[in-house]
């Protein structure tokens, strides 16, 4: 069996291949790398044939990320898995690095790294997440995501335990399998970056640039599947209700930082309608973002959005990935 596959789904988006490509193919030594084409009308197929050594995989209706990952999945080989979006890079060794690291825990199902944040072509000068929680993290990976998808590894084995992605998610499908693989088993975190991750932005199109869907995906997942997972559903009534209220807590960070700079993009439709989605959260952990600093922290974003761009304003540690 190969040691590991690396999945990269792409849609349109030719030009971005190649470096993704090379990255993956430096990252290891014994590395298959799957390109799904996820029904791209341009010449992707033509520039995947120039691609050497690729399992080349094109379907020809469009299954969105998470069905696109299902396909290069079911068409890989590894005995490790890993994801990669066209447009972030792995760095070199550290498929390697992060193997042989996993095999000294042949109990954990997961291990993933630090990822350094690219936004615009800037890099900033601290990788994410700033502490890597391992071992038992199902109660902690439950209220955000804090595990970059890029940089996770998981046995193939996993899949036999929880399934395949869920394609009814999109922008929640990476998150949705941490949760069900850390139910079960322990998560190995390396405590360096091992993948450069493109941040979306309120106008780039990306599947997290939406923060209203994934927030209304996430708190629907949380209540109708993730509550309903046997561990979850077992604990006691306090235990739930934190979770809840732990989960509702940074969703609200995540809307009124997403709206902050939907603001500053003039994206204005885009910041209201992320706010209008607060009420769907716990109501007290709403309250206590809203009363934590964050009505300042936005009226600074739509004071500074009318005056024009200030670098000295954006404070990258603040994002909140889901």
């Amino acid at each position: 069996m190969i040691k590991a596959s690396i999945i990269i789904t792409t849609h349109n988006r030719p030009h971005l291949l190649p470096r993704a490509v090379e990255s993956a193919r430096a990252a290891g030594t014994d590395v298959e790398i799957v390109v799904v084409d996820d029904a791209s009308a341009d010449e992707t197929a033509e520039v995947c044939k120039h691609l050497s050594d690729i399992n080349y995989v094109r379907v020809e209706h469009n299954q969105q990320v998470a069905g696109a990952r299902n396909v290069g999945l079911v068409a890989s080989r590894g005995e490790y898995l890993s994801f990669l979006d066209d447009d972030d890079t792995r760095l070199p060794e550290s498929l390697d690095r992060q193997i042989d690291l996993f095999e000294q825990a042949p109990a954990a199902g997961l291990i993933y790294g630090q990822a350094i944040v690219e936004s615009e072509g800037r890099l900033p000068s601290h990788s994410y997440p700033d502490e890597c929680p391992q071992g038992d993290i199902f109660w902690k990976i439950l209220s955000r995501n804090f595990i970059p998808c890029g940089s996770v590894v998981f046995r193939r084995s996993c899949l036999a335990r929880v399934g395949l992605l869920d394609d009814r998610i999109p922008g929640l499908d990476d998150w949705d399998l941490w949760v069900r693989i850390a139910e079960t088993l322990p998560v190995v975190a390396i405590e360096s970056p091992v993948t450069v991750w493109q941040r979306s932005s309120p106008a780039s199109g990306q599947g997290t640039s939406n923060a209203t869907q994934l927030v209304s995906f996430g708190a629907r997942q949380f209540h109708q599947c993730w509550m309903n997972l046997p561990r979850a559903a077992n604990a006691p009534g306090n235990a739930r209700r934190a979770a809840w209220r732990d989960f509702s807590e940074n969703m609200a960070a995540h809307l009124i930082w997403e709206s902050a700079r939907a603001f500053r993009e003039r994206q204005m439709n885009q910041a209201l309608r992320n706010l209008a989605t607060l009420p769907r959260l716990h109501p007290l952990a709403t309250a206590r973002i809203v009363n934590h600093r964050a009505l300042g922290f936005l009226s600074t974003r739509l004071r500074d959005s009318w005056a024009g761009p200030n670098p000295r304003s954006i404070d990258h540690r603040a994002n909140t990935k889901l």
